[in-house]
Order: C-alpha cells, then sequence, then structure tokens
C-alpha cells in the first residue's frame, strides 16, 4: 500500500450529493474498499462541531484516510489516485495530460456547477406546482451555452481529454447525468457529448452512484 493515512478510507456523505457520486464513482475506478456515512441535508451532521472540525466549510464529501482528513471533491479523487492508483490512466503521469486533466476538473466547479444548480434544483428538489417554467428554461438555455464548450471539445477526442478515460470524465460525467436527466425542458441535441456519455454510461461505477433516479 503506498504511504497515505493507512487507514480504512471513509467518506461522509449522502449517496444524491453530485459531489459525493463523483468521489464513489472514483473509489469504483480504483477498486479501493471503503465505508460511508450519510451526512447532509436530510442526515444532518454536516453541521456538527465533529464534523466541522473535519470540514469548516460544513459540506459534503469528506474523506478521512486514518489519520488524514481531506475535503473538496475533486482534491479527494485527485488525492486517491495518487495514494493508490498509481499507474491508472485515469489520473496520468505526464505532466502536461495531467495538467489537461486538472483544467477539466477546475472547469467542472468553476464554470459548470454554478449553471448546472439552479436547473437541476428547479426541476428535481422544487415541487412542481412551485417551478417558474419560464426562469427554469432560461436557466437551461445557460446552462446549454456552457455544455456547448465540451461538445466542441469532443468533436475531436473520444474523451474530454484524449484517448483515455480519466476523472475529467468523471467530473463532467456526473453534472451530464443530470443534463440529460432533467426533462420538461427545450435542450439543443449535442451528439458529441451524447456520444461521449454512452461511452461510459456502462461502467460499473456510474451504473452503481451516479445513474440511480436523481432525487
Amino acid at each position: 500500500m503506498p504511504e497515505s493515512g493507512k487507514g480504512q478510507l471513509t467518506i461522509w456523505g449522502r449517496a444524491n450529493s453530485v459531489n459525493v457520486q463523483k468521489v464513489l464513482w472514483c473509489l469504483a475506478e480504483l477498486n479501493l474498499p471503503y465505508q460511508r456515512i450519510d451526512a447532509g441535508m436530510q442526515f444532518g451532521k454536516n453541521d456538527e462541531p465533529a464534523y466541522l472540525a473535519m470540514n469548516p466549510n460544513g459540506r459534503v464529501p469528506t474523506l478521512v484516510d486514518g489519520d488524514f482528513v481531506l475535503w473538496e471533491s475533486n482534491s479527494i479523487m485527485r488525492y486517491l489516485c495518487l495514494a493508490y492508483g498509481k499507474g491508472s490512466p485515469v489520473y496520468p503521469d505526464a505532466p502536461r495530460r495531467r495538467a489537461g486533466v486538472d483544467r477539466w476538473l477546475d472547469w467542472t466547479l468553476s464554470t459548470l456547477q454554478p449553471v448546472d444548480r439552479p436547473v437541476f434544483w428547479a426541476l428535481v428538489r422544487t415541487p412542481v406546482e412551485k417551478r417558474d417554467m419560464a426562469a427554469i428554461q432560461k436557466d437551461v438555455d445557460a446552462e446549454a451555452v456552457v455544455w456547448r464548450v465540451a461538445e466542441d471539445v469532443l468533436a475531436s477526442r473520444r474523451f474530454i481529454e484524449g484517448d483515455d478515460f480519466t476523472i475529467a470524465d468523471i467530473a463532467i460525467g456526473a453534472f451530464a447525468r443530470r443534463w440529460f436527466g432533467v426533462e420538461g425542458v427545450k435542450k439543443p441535441k449535442l451528439p458529441n457529448l451524447e456520444r461521449w456519455f454512452s461511452q461510459f454510461s456502462s461502467r460499473p461505477g456510474f451504473v452503481q452512484f451516479v445513474a440511480k433516479p436523481m432525487s
């Protein structure tokens, strides 16, 4: 085992959180055992002093590896790959290829997640009678602009950062499941994105943790 906390891996976070799903999918790709503890929303815990001592943001997920604690989902995926997945193509060693993966991980949180959140909450976590469909469609249109960035890149690539499936595909793929899953709004056809999505939609980690009904 590589040098790390050397304890049982524990993930704190509810299974219907997109950021928790990313980490669980990554763990599956690396074939790593772990335990998960429900936290956040209806499960609480994330606002308690013990949790805030681990993660002062009070968000999920949080990783505990022995005496080592880490929060922020993309940082957790990077750590898991470095500590337990050496040689795995999901996080390449070559500096330029790794930098490309890291760029997409940053893009997911800085650019994609902010436009995904209002659409997801409005269509999945808001009762039908309280939805403002005109406002939601405007948010969908704004999200579509961001997805066209990936659409254009994927015109000449098998995966988001080249020929190999990486944690960049995990990070973006978890949000793509939400994009393709929401209904009742007009969305543009994005054939390259659809082709890319179909390539990993049967991977065990995606099927088990991401493809489940949204809630």
